[in-house]
């Protein structure tokens, strides 16, 4: 099992973010904000909980997510991970995560104390290098910090350290991305997150970039950034095991390669959520609500038991997030179809335009593939559904991307099967 841990604040929300998250200010002392000491006690309240139910189920992993954790005094962080190693079966390698962002992982003192307590992977949320770039995204860091905040960690003994990136970003041109990674390279990271900007509705660069205020990359330059981003990371020994993941061998995220091996994971915190024993559910996403549901002792709530054909369309979504592919066999144990004969009108358009390969019993995207991922992933998921006659009564809750072949330039020539 995984266990995720959401940190709900910020010093202040940036211009592209959706996820639950409190702004603090830039100025206030975590350990002096009442909503901060509120939530330990409600975190510590709810693993309680959780180890009358879970209590001695085995651990592969925990990850400090948000939010901004690294704005948890490290004190803290040892005491919810001494809770956890009494509640439940930690392995003894366990990959213990904690995200980062530069302006809260100053100095000398603080990566140490977080190495002590238990902390033994770091996950920093540059972003980006470049000050235009910062500003645009609503980061409250400099660029000096992300340098300074890397190098503490390194002496302070951090030895699997995962930087987070985005591109496609207002303005960015394909010459500059390719830049910004070379720059990030030279700081030797283990782990590189490369994430595709997306416009979140209701975001502040959704709005400017609906009013014309800021222009995006066409899309071709998107493509090209992905592309040449991934085969220049490969070319500097950092492989890419996921559509956004690159690492140096022996340092994936063993957390994240558990979600996408559909690995039962316990969410804990506000709007965390969890997935056990083919059932679903989401905490709520305020901290109040949150707060007084652990009050009545209630962990779990409104589960959705998932289907046999969710569990199937999932394992195909995850699987085709990855390098490795999708399993054939796998797919066949699920459900008694033959994938190739299911989908073979649509695999062979995908194979001719080179967006997918075949490969002892693997089935995988090719970069161009990766591109235009959630288009196939979509058109896949429509033709299961076809051929796979269970009824679905919760597939609303999917969260997919709909995207069709005009999305893509490279892949308009593909002749999608018809209904």
């Amino acid at each position: 099992m995984l266990i995720y841990i959401h940190v709900p604040f910020c010093r202040q929300r940036c211009h592209y973010c959706a996820f639950q998250s409190q702004a603090l200010g830039r100025d206030v002392e975590p350990v002096s904000s009442q909503a901060m000491r509120d939530y330990v006690d409600t975190l510590l309240m709810e693993l309680a909980l959780w180890g009358d139910r879970l209590g001695g189920r085995r651990v592969e992993s925990v990850f400090f997510g948000g939010g901004t954790p690294s704005l948890l005094p490290p004190k803290i962080v040892g005491i919810i991970l001494e809770r956890l190693h009494k509640i439940f079966a930690i392995d003894d390698n366990a990959e213990i995560s904690l995200e980062a962002n530069p302006e809260s992982f100053k100095g000398t003192l603080l990566p140490s104390q977080y190495l002590a307590c238990g902390i033994n992977r770091l996950s920093l949320g540059l972003q980006s290098l470049d000050p235009d770039m910062l500003r645009i995204l609503g980061r409250v860091h400099k660029a000096q910090d992300s340098l300074n905040s890397l190098l503490a960690a390194r002496e302070a003994g951090f030895v699997n350290i995962g930087v987070d990136l985005m591109w496609g970003l207002p303005g960015q041109s394909v010459r500059h991305w390719l830049q910004s990674l070379k720059d990030v390279v030279r700081l030797a990271p283990e782990h590189i997150s490369a994430y595709g900007l997306t416009l979140e509705p209701g975001t502040v660069l959704e709005r400017q970039c609906s009013e014309g205020l800021l222009q995006m990359p066409p899309e071709r330059d998107l493509n090209i950034m992905f592309v040449e981003g991934a085969a220049y990371l490969e070319g500097q020994g950092y492989l890419q095991y996921e559509i956004s993941n690159y690492s140096r061998m022996g340092y994936q995220c063993r957390h994240n390669l558990g979600y996408w091996q559909g690995v039962d994971y316990l969410g804990l915190g506000p709007s965390a959520t969890s997935t056990i024993n083919n059932k679903r559910w989401t905490n709520p996403a305020h901290q109040k609500a949150w707060a007084e549901k652990i009050a009545q002792g209630s962990v779990a709530g409104n589960e959705e038991l998932l289907s046999p054909l969710i569990r199937v369309l999932e394992m195909i979504m995850l699987s085709l997030r990855t390098v490795r592919g999708l399993s054939l066999k796998r797919y066949k144990e699920m459900t008694g179809h033959d994938f190739l004969i299911d989908h073979k009108r649509m695999v062979q358009a995908l194979h001719d335009n080179g967006l997918i390969r075949i490969r002892q019993g693997l089935l995988r995207l090719t970069p161009s593939g990766m591109v235009v991922s959630n288009a196939i992933i979509s058109n896949l998921f429509a033709q299961t559904k076809k051929v796979l006659t269970e009824p679905l009564p919760t597939l609303e809750s999917l969260q997919t991307v709909q995207l069709t072949e005009d999305d893509a330039p490279e892949v308009r020539s593909v002749v999608w099967p018809k209904a």
